[in-house]
C-alpha cells in the first residue's frame, strides 16, 4: 500500500462504528497472526541457504506460495522450494494458527486439551491432535543429552501403563482362533468380572527415571522396566566419575556406586531420613515429580506409546524453549 493511501485508511477508521471497530480488530490480530507465522519460517530459511534437494547454496527469489511464504528457485537443480520445504511442518496449511497451538504447548502456564484449543482456534480437534504428534516428533529427534556434575540426584516416578487407542481387544473378539488373548484385562473387566485391581507398583506401573544435579541440568527418561540392572545400565552413562550421587536405597543405585567407585548418599523418604549430611538430599527430584505429576494429569493418562513425546514435552516446557526454536529445528 502507498504511503498517501495508508494515511487515508487511518484517517477513515474515525468514521468506524463499535461493531465495524470490533471487525477490525479482530482482521488486524488476524493478519499480525499470520505475519509472525511467516517471519518465524523466514528465518529459518535465512540461516540455512543451501536447496533442500540438492544442496547448492545459489538461489534467487520466486515469487510466494499459497500461504505468503517466500519461494525461491535454486540455481543449481533449478527447483523451487521454501522454509518448509522438507521440514516436518512442509504440509501444514495454517503456520499462523500452528504457532498458536504451539504458543499454548510451550508458553501458556497449564496446556489446554485437544477439544478446547480446538474450539479455540475453530479446528477440528483432529487436526490440533496431529499438530501435536509434529511437535512430538521435532522435539524428540532435536534431544541434546543432558550433561551432569557435581552432586547428582536420582530417583524413578511412576506412570499407569494405558492403551488408548489400541485395538487388540476388538482383534482378538474377532479372530479368538488367530490373535493370542492381550496380557492386560479391559478396565470393564475389573468392575463387570470382579477383578482385582493391582496396588503399588504393578507389572502396569511404568518407571520413569529423573536425574537432576546442582547445576540446573535434568532428565526424564523412560524405563522399561525397574529391575536393578536397568536402572544401572541407564544411570552409568549419567554420572561422571568425581560426582557424588544421592538416591534412595535402590539396589541399582547401589551397584552403580559400588562399580564405579562414588561417593553414594542414601536418604529415606520418612521425615528425619529426607537429607543426608546437610546438603545430600533428592528434594530437587521430588520437585519434578511434583511438576510431572501437575503437568500429566490434566491428560488424564495418556498412551503409553506416547509417553515420551509427553516427557519431552515437559522437557522443553521446562527448559524454556520457545515456539520459534521449535520452527527452526523443524
Amino acid at each position: 500500500m502507498l504511503n498517501h493511501d495508508f494515511r487515508r485508511f487511518l484517517d477513515a477508521l474515525d468514521d468506524l462504528n463499535p461493531a465495524q471497530i470490533e471487525d477490525a480488530q479482530t482482521k488486524i490480530g488476524d493478519l499480525r497472526r499470520k505475519t509472525e507465522a511467516i517471519s518465524e519460517i523466514e528465518a529459518r530459511t535465512n540461516q540455512e541457504h543451501k536447496c533442500p534437494f540438492c544442496g547448492d547454496d545459489r538461489r534467487q527469489k520466486w515469487g510466494r506460495t499459497r500461504t505468503k511464504i517466500q519461494r525461491y528457485r535454486c540455481s543449481g537443480c533449478k527447483k523451487t522450494y521454501s522454509g518448509r520445504t522438507g521440514s516436518a511442518i512442509g504440509r501444514i496449511h495454517r503456520p499462523d494458527l500452528f504457532m498458536e497451538a504451539l504458543r499454548d504447548m510451550l508458553g501458556s502456564p497449564a496446556p489446554q486439551s485437544v477439544r478446547k484449543l480446538a474450539k479455540q482456534l475453530d479446528l477440528n480437534k483432529y487436526t490440533i491432535w496431529r499438530w501435536r504428534m509434529v511437535v512430538f516428533s521435532i522435539i524428540e529427534s532435536s534431544s541434546v543429552a543432558a550433561s551432569f556434575s557435581g552432586i547428582i540426584e536420582a530417583d524413578e516416578t511412576y506412570q499407569r501403563e494405558s492403551r488408548k487407542g489400541s485395538r487388540e481387544w476388538v482383534r482378538y473378539f474377532a479372530n479368538t482362533q488367530n490373535v493370542p488373548k492381550p496380557p492386560r484385562p479391559r478396565w470393564e473387566d475389573y468392575t463387570t468380572q470382579g477383578l482385582k485391581m493391582m496396588r503399588g507398583l504393578s507389572k502396569w506401573q511404568l518407571p520413569i527415571l529423573t536425574v537432576a544435579d546442582r547445576g540446573g541440568s535434568r532428565l526424564f527418561r523412560r524405563l522399561p522396566d525397574r529391575k536393578s540392572a536397568t536402572v544401572e545400565r541407564a544411570m552409568s552413562p549419567l554420572v561422571p566419575g568425581d560426582a557424588v550421587l544421592c538416591s534412595d536405597g535402590g539396589n541399582g543405585y547401589k551397584d552403580l556406586a559400588a562399580v564405579r567407585g562414588l561417593e553414594h548418599f542414601v536418604v529415606g523418604s520418612k521425615p528425619g531420613t529426607r537429607v543426608a549430611a546437610g546438603c545430600y538430599h533428592i528434594q530437587n527430584v521430588n520437585s519434578l515429580h511434583a511438576r510431572y505429576d501437575r503437568f500429566i494429569k490434566p491428560f488424564c493418562g495418556p498412551a503409553t506409546k506416547n509417553l515420551n513425546g509427553y516427557i519431552r514435552w515437559l522437557e522443553v516446557r521446562l527448559a524454556g524453549m520457545a515456539p520459534a526454536d521449535i520452527i527452526r529445528a523443524a
